[in-house]
């Protein structure tokens, strides 16, 4: 069976002001997630899941899933704030999602084979979505192994600004032990640090990080179930408290329930960090355009 990919993409309005507003990156107006989906295409995936908010179906269906008709099977699941199990609530005043964990939690009726997770946003590149098809598909049928796709950190950083990155440890098997968000990263001199209490600590430049692109087998819905009730149970009150992915990967591996291989790749990430890095990834796309990793219309 091919693994799918689900795609968060709930933030998706708000972030980039309404659907008809997508920043056409590519030389035909094709988005970062177009980039993604056609990624995963080539390396194997069989289907693609999309997380939304109900109120852009519409717009997304017609914007977004219907330049894919007849490329690969698409299904979306909906995002909402109200979306709580039975028994619990929530604080009135909250207007804040409850964080990507959430959001994968809503495709649990949905996905029944071993699937990734990644941003809607994000460029991760052709060679780490075939690293983990490959890992996906070496998983199937069995329970808790895991992996996390792990960029260098020196392909991850912004010209423009620092950056905030969730940076591994791992044993010596290459398995995961933790994720600990680092702010203020950017390279300075020849080096790479980040500021913690006031002072610079310097990563290598291979340094793995997490850009939020996993890889799970289907029991990991029952788990975060689990967790997000004791989530609300501990959290449901709160304004702006979000169940993470990185927080219950951690919790299971603790826990002695999964393992996350972390998977080295050699893609560059490109993202719109800030407002002036969008000349620079048009420019780094058309360059993969003209090296032939692409072709100048993808749909």
């Amino acid at each position: 069976m091919k693994p799918t990919l689900f795609i968060l993409a709930a933030g998706m309005g708000s972030r980039y002001g309404g659907l008809k507003q997508l920043d056409g990156l590519g030389p035909n107006g094709e988005t970062i997630m177009d980039y993604s989906v056609f990624d995963a295409m080539r390396a194997g995936f069989g289907k693609v899941v999309f997380v939304i908010r109900k109120d852009f179906e519409d717009d997304f269906r017609r914007v977004v899933l219907s330049k894919y008709e007849g490329k690969i099977p698409c299904e979306v699941c909906f995002q909402s704030i109200d979306t709580i199990p039975e028994g619990y609530t929530r604080n009135p005043e909250r207007t804040k999602p409850w964080g990507t964990n959430h959001a994968v939690l809503m495709a649990k009726d949905i996905i029944k084979e071993p699937f990734a997770v990644i941003n809607a946003d994000d460029f991760y590149g052709r060679e780490s979505f075939q690293i983990l098809a490959d890992y996906l598909q070496s998983v199937e049928g069995t329970k808790g192994q895991y992996c996390m796709v792990g960029y260098r950190v020196q392909n991850t950083l912004s010209e423009n600004g620092s950056v905030s990155r969730g940076v591994c440890s791992m044993d010596e098997n290459g398995l995961l032990t933790d994720v600990v968000e680092r702010t203020n990263i950017e390279e300075v001199g020849n080096k790479i640090v980040f500021i913690e209490d006031g002072k610079d600590t310097e990563l290598a430049p291979n340094t793995p990080v997490s850009m939020n692109m996993w890889g799970f087998t289907p029991e990991y819905f029952e788990y975060t179930e689990a967790a997000f009730k004791e989530f609300l149970a501990a959290h449901g009150q709160e304004l702006k408290t979000e169940f993470y992915i990185p927080t219950l990967v951690n919790d299971l591996i603790k826990a002695g329930k999964a393992t996350c291989r972390v998977l080295d790749t050699p893609s560059k990430w490109f993202g719109v960090t800030y407002s002036e890095d969008r000349p620079q990834v048009v420019m780094k796309i058309n360059n993969l355009i003209k090296q032939g990793a692409y072709p100048a219309k993808l749909f």
